[in-house]
């Protein structure tokens, strides 16, 4: 698998994976406005977010009626659409694409739930890696404070739920992040994720994703047209 620089894009794809709880989506969001302040040619893509299949996964979310496989194949869809509907044209168009979540939740999440590996990743096999990966690792019981800090209770899947790890919700929350987590770590090296402690001060995690982003991209070849 190629990045899309080496493909030949003009645009980069920059992606932030992390559990639920780990603070990624509020660091893609700092990361979007920076970039936009610099004047630069910016979008933000989240996971499972297709108009397409938007409505067909709520439904059966809501229904609990999706096996892993059907859970799969439905979010694979959702990203097969965005990627060439949304993500290819920017990049051939010189963007800079932000993604909350890409192909590695894939690889985690339904490889936890029972899918085969090979099979998930065969799933994304047409698409490119991201030019640049961060990965925030998180301690289990600090995402479990944050997110119950949001809301009163957590969500079915999120807490894995539909994998009758227990019957107490914040237990299996513990018991599917954490596999979720050790997922993660092991593609780490394999993908080049940039790995960060999630436990950090936003502003400490902020400021090395984006010295990171600057020292890996040249940015100056992403100004809006307002901006040159």
């Amino acid at each position: 698998m190629k990045t899309f620089a080496e493909l030949g894009f003009p645009g980069r794809l920059i992606a932030v994976e992390g559990i639920d709880g780990s603070g990624k989506s509020t660091q893609i969001h700092l990361l979007q406005r920076w970039l936009e302040q610099l004047g630069l040619k910016v979008f933000l893509s989240a996971w499972n977010s297709s108009e397409l299949v938007k409505s067909a996964t709520s439904r059966g979310k809501k229904t609990h009626l999706l096996t892993p496989t059907t859970f799969s194949v439905i979010h694979a869809t959702d990203f097969a659409d965005r990627y060439e509907r949304q993500l290819l044209p920017l990049l051939r168009a010189g963007y800079l694409v932000l993604c909350d979540r890409y192909i590695f939740t894939a690889f985690a999440r339904d490889v936890v739930r029972g899918c085969p590996p090979a099979w998930v990743r065969g799933l994304y096999g047409f698409a490119a890696l991201p030019d640049l990966t961060f990965f925030l690792r998180a301690h289990l019981e600090t995402s479990l404070s944050r997110i119950l800090n949001g809301r009163e209770e957590l969500k079915y899947f999120e807490a894995g739920m539909d994998l009758r790890l227990s019957t107490d919700p914040q237990e299996s929350y513990r018991l599917f992040q954490g596999r979720l987590l050790e997922q993660y770590l092991a593609m780490s090296n394999e993908f080049k994720f940039h790995v960060l402690d999630a436990g950090q001060v936003v502003e400490a995690k902020q400021a090395v994703m984006r010295r990171l982003v600057a020292d890996r991209i040249p940015l100056d070849r992403y100004l809006a047209p307002q901006a040159v």
